[in-house]
């Protein structure tokens, strides 16, 4: 299922993201141009529902403000370590691309806003070149994806193993200053960054989860001020 960067209705324009319903039945719906949201709202959550979304989230306008908080994207910044120790690192290629996408899957499941890879997107994966198996003396310890100053995404094989793996992709070419996206609601993952050495600089997004039940509350109540 592919998302629909620019949704359009006579109420307005927002960005739909549909291609996790088929893994966690998730959509998430930003609110880009619009003088009526909640109608807006309501035509977005009518369509993703109508594509097996169980689960809305929205972004990107205040009237989102009474909904109920679901997570926030936080950005994190922080410096290389120039070195990798003991650990090397393997390039994805297209033999390798389906265990690396199966281990990217199980460790973002249950995470909030986390994306999983369909086998299609993996063939980007590989064009791109950035993404990475980590070794230590022929064990694998995780895997990654970063470049250009930009942790994309890093996950544990081996318990403990997540401060070796994040290390040797700090120490790849160009990673010097690097900057990083996590969900407020990842503590594990947070913790790992800030005992690296990175700070929380920033917020992207912040996400409302919305619902029927909610919207009706907020329209009624919309009503009796108006």
């Amino acid at each position: 299922m592919k998302d629909i960067p620019v949704f359009t209705t006579e109420n307005g324009a927002a960005s739909l993201t549909l291609s996790q319903i088929p893994f966690s039945g998730k959509a998430y719906i930003t609110l880009r141009a619009t003088k009526s949201p909640e109608l807006l709202l309501t035509e977005c959550m009518d369509f993703c529902r109508a594509c097996g979304a169980e689960t809305l989230y929205a972004a990107g306008h205040e009237i989102l403000f009474h909904y109920p908080h679901a997570v926030t994207l936080l950005t994190m910044r922080g410096t290389g370590s120039g070195s990798p120790g003991s650990a090397a690192l393997w390039p994805l290629l297209p033999e390798n691309r389906e265990r690396w996408r199966e281990i990217y899957n199980r460790a973002m499941e249950g995470v909030d806003n986390a994306v999983c890879l369909s086998y299609y997107d993996m063939e980007e994966m590989c064009r791109q070149g950035d993404c990475y198996f980590v070794h230590e003396k022929g064990e694998l310890l995780g895997i990654g994806k970063a470049s250009r100053g930009r942790l994309h995404a890093i996950a544990a094989v081996r318990r403990g193993a997540g401060a070796r793996v994040l290390s040797a992709l700090l120490s790849l070419p160009g990673m010097e200053e690097v900057t990083l996206t996590v969900a407020s609601t990842n503590h594990r993952a947070i913790r790992l960054y800030e005992k690296a050495g990175f700070l929380v600089t920033g917020e992207e997004t912040v996400w409302y989860a919305v619902s029927e039940d909610c919207q009706g509350k907020i329209l009624d109540k919309e009503k009796d001020v108006w």
